[in-house]
C-alpha cells in the first residue's frame, strides 16, 4: 500500500537515512569496533553474510573496500548495528522517527530498519546483490559520472543524446550519468553547459538496464523472504512514495537495482512532511551534504563516529520529540 504524504499527517518530523555505495572510506569502522556489543554484532551479521567485514572495515584499502560485493555488505551492517547503538530500544525510537530512507543500497538498510526484513534477511539479500551486481558489471565496461550544476533539462538531454541513463537523480545541481564507459567517454568530450563532471569510483552502470541479470537472480531469492509492514514510513527511491506494505517494500527494492534512484522525490516527500531534521547512518556524510543544498532550513546530523552517539541521540530527541503521527 502507498500514500501521497500530506504535512498534515504530521506533527514532528525527523527522518533517519542511509546512504549508499561510495560512502565507505578506509578504516571508518574502526573507531565503532572500541565497543565489545558493535563488535560482536558485526562479527555476526559477517558470519550470516560470510564475508569478514570487521577485516574489510578496519584494514582494507580504498580498492579493496570499492568492489561492489564488499562495499554493499559492509555499509549495510555498519548502518544496523550503529541504529542499535544510537536506539537501543528501537520500539521506543519508532513513536520518534517520522520516515526512514536511504539511497540506493540503503534502502535494505532502511527496510531492516523499519522491521520490514530482518537484519539476517538484509545481510542475506545485500550479499547476493552485491555479487550478482559486480557479475553484471563484469559483463560490458561501464561505469557512472556525476554531473554538478548546469542548467537540469539541458543536463538531461546531454545524458539522453548519449545513451546514457540519468541512473541518480539526487535533486537540484546534482544528477549521475551511468553507462558504457564509451559512452561516458563521449559524454565527457561534450558535456552540459556550467556543468562540471566527476566520474564516479564505481565498477559499473548501477540503476541501469545493465543490471537486469541481478534483478532475476534477487527477485527469485526475494520469493523466499518473509516480510512484514515496516514499523515507521518507508520512502522508496522509486518515486518518492511512502510504503506501508512490507512485500512491497522487497520488490521495490529488488526492482531498484535497474532502476534509477529519485532520491530528488525522497527529498520532495520530506519536504512534504514538514521534516524539521535529518540524521545520516554511517559512514554518514553523503547524504547530509545533499540535504543541506536541497532542504534550506532543516537541520541534520551526520553520525560518523561513536563518540557523536550523545549528541545524536539528543538529536533524535529534539526533532522526534512530540512523537510522529503515524496512520
Amino acid at each position: 500500500m502507498l500514500r501521497h504524504p500530506s504535512r498534515r499527517d504530521y506533527r514532528s518530523v525527523l527522518v533517519i537515512v542511509a546512504p549508499g555505495q561510495g560512502a565507505q572510506t578506509p578504516g571508518f569502522l574502526t573507531p565503532w569496533l572500541e565497543d565489545p556489543a558493535f563488535a560482536a554484532r558485526m562479527e555476526w551479521l559477517s558470519t550470516v553474510a560470510g564475508i569478514d567485514l570487521i577485516d574489510y572495515g578496519t584494514n582494507a584499502d580504498a580498492e579493496t573496500i570499492r568492489a561492489t560485493e564488499i562495499a554493499q555488505p559492509l555499509l549495510v551492517a555498519t548502518g544496523l548495528v550503529a541504529a542499535l547503538q544510537l536506539c537501543p530500544q528501537p520500539s521506543d525510537a519508532f513513536a520518534k522517527i517520522g520516515a526512514v530512507a536511504g539511497h540506493s543500497v540503503g534502502e535494505i538498510t532502511a527496510a531492516a530498519g523499519a522491521r520490514a526484513i530482518s537484519a539476517e534477511q538484509a545481510m542475506v539479500l545485500v550479499r547476493e546483490r552485491g555479487k550478482a551486481m559486480a557479475e553484471a558489471a563484469a559483463k560490458t565496461p561501464t561505469g557512472m559520472t556525476a554531473v554538478l550544476g548546469g542548467v537540469r533539462d539541458e543536463v538531461l538531454a546531454a545524458i539522453q543524446k548519449h545513451g546514457l541513463t540519468p541512473a541518480n537523480d539526487n535533486g537540484p545541481g546534482q544528477i549521475v550519468a551511468a553507462g558504457t564507459l564509451e559512452q561516458l567517454e563521449a559524454f565527457a568530450a561534450e558535456p552540459p553547459a556550467k556543468a562540471r563532471l566527476m566520474p564516479l569510483s564505481v565498477a559499473g552502470a548501477f540503476h541501469t538496464s545493465h543490471m537486469e541479470p541481478a534483478v532475476g537472480h534477487l527477485a527469485r531469492l526475494a520469493q523466499s523472504v518473509s516480510t512484514h509492514d515496516p514499523r515507521t514510513r518507508l520512502i522508496s527511491n522509486k518515486d518518492g512514495q511512502i510504503v506501508q506494505d512490507g512485500a512491497e517494500a522487497l520488490d521495490r527494492i529488488v526492482g531498484q537495482i535497474a532502476n534509477p534512484v529519485r532520491w530528488d522525490l525522497c527529498l520532495d516527500t520530506m519536504a512534504d512532511m514538514g521534516v524539521t531534521g535529518i540524521l545520516e547512518m554511517p559512514p554518514a556524510g553523503t547524504l547530509t551534504g545533499i540535504a543541506k543544498r536541497a532542504l534550506k532550513g532543516v537541520e541534520t546530523f551526520a553520525l560518523k563516529t561513536p563518540d557523536q552517539l550523545d549528541d545524536a541521540r539528543a538529536f533524535v530527541e529534539k526533532h522526534g520529540e512530540t512523537g510522529a503521527q503515524h496512520s
